[in-house]
């Protein structure tokens, strides 16, 4: 598959969100995280963003609540290249009514080769790595010219 390069940069741009019953440990973890979460942009959920930066002091552009539409803007963020890195501390055992939201969110995270982390123990794993102190190219995959041989070829094979 045909791919570019997009700089992260040192300074990222991160996402954090937390289903419910998820929003301490995202708290807690931040709180760990407080120093190295300064350095960096932060982006969060409506709720989410008010209880991180009334815990740790640090400023946090909040976006409607995810079930209203937050997570849905920060996809949109994604996509347009404007959020870096995601953290997103779900809850597998809940069924959520925004659940097709949430999909599309690590969908287009995923599109677009952002880091992800879904628990504390990945979200500690790449945050302890030299990486979230330095830029970092990463591959854009041209999933544009994929769908587009995709549908080529299914009208040639519907042509038969």
């Amino acid at each position: 598959m045909p791919q570019e390069t997009a700089a992260i940069p040192r300074r990222k741009r991160i996402a954090l969100i937390a289903h419910d019953d998820r929003k301490q440990d995202l708290l807690e973890w931040a709180e760990y995280n407080k120093d190295s979460l300064r350095r960096h942009l932060l982006y969060a959920t409506g709720t989410t963003g008010t209880l991180l930066e009334k815990r740790l002091g640090i400023p946090v552009v909040s976006f409607m609540t995810g079930p209203l539409g937050g997570d849905q803007q920060i996809g949109a963020k994604i996509a347009q290249g404007e959020i870096d890195f995601l953290i997103f501390f779900w809850d597998p055992l809940e069924s959520h009514p925004h659940d097709p939201d949430v999909r599309a969110l690590l969908r287009v995270a995923v599109l677009k080769n952002i880091p992800v982390a879904t628990n504390r123990a990945t979200a500690d794993f790449i945050f302890s790595s030299p990486l979230m102190d330095s830029a970092y190219e990463r591959y854009v995959y041209d999933y544009a010219s994929r769908l587009k041989r995709g549908r080529l070829i299914d009208s040639l094979q519907d042509g038969e």
